[in-house]
């Protein structure tokens, strides 16, 4: 039987990520700070991955993509294409619900400028590895910008050359699963117009297509 790994509340495994938290603890005492959970249903088919919590989004909230610009349009266009209902408040006792859908972060806690090193992505992927294999129902996977793609093929054990990123682009995998690309919804791609948000509703109509088929 699979043990299903999450990092523990408290998780001391990144030094300079705990000590990160515990300044940020000091700082925004109401903050959840802390290794942020995957939201939705373990038995999803799709799985949407970010690279790390934003400091005044998830780490504040203690949900992916919750609080923050990024999550205004993830979670707006969830809603759309079937995958989440409910109203999406910021806050993670809003009761919005997803449907069919996961998300995650390859890395579980806020790193210093959004950039998390490539020691922490190498120690905190196990727990992504359990994410998938947790997940039976499994078939589709969105990577929300470059590094997040790059962290899936690490975790698949795929070279990175391999599989090459650009937005809208699609790719079946050996082990069935097909990863999605998509520019980040961050507030800057969207602001300089690299994703607006047709773009990035068409990417969400590829996987529902591929959902549907």
């Amino acid at each position: 039987m699979t043990t299903y790994l999450q990092p523990d509340r408290d998780c001391q495994l990144c030094p300079r990520l705990v000590d990160f938290r515990r300044a940020n603890q000091a700082k925004f005492p109401d903050f959840y700070n802390g290794p942020v959970r995957p939201f939705g249903p373990i038995d999803a088919r799709l799985l949407v991955v970010g690279l790390a919590p934003g400091l005044k989004g998830a780490n504040a909230t203690g949900r992916p993509f919750t609080g923050d610009y990024a999550g205004d349009l993830l979670y707006d266009t969830l809603r759309k294409f079937g995958f989440a209902k409910g109203t999406y408040a910021k806050r993670p006792d809003d009761g919005l619900e997803l449907i069919d859908c996961r998300i995650t972060n390859a890395v579980k806690c806020v790193p210093p400028e959004n950039k998390p090193t490539g020691p922490e992505a190498n120690t905190c992927r196990p727990f992504l590895i359990s994410e998938f294999g947790a997940m039976k129902n499994l078939s589709a996977i969105l990577c929300l910008g470059q590094v997040a793609h790059q962290a899936m093929l690490r975790t698949f054990g795929l070279k990175l050359s391999s599989l090459k990123f650009g937005h809208g682009a699609s790719h079946q995998m050996e082990n069935g699963i097909t990863l999605f690309d998509s520019y980040h919804c961050s507030r800057y791609n969207t602001q300089t117009y690299r994703l607006t948000p047709e773009m990035f509703e068409n990417v969400f109509a590829d996987i529902r297509a591929h959902l549907d088929r």
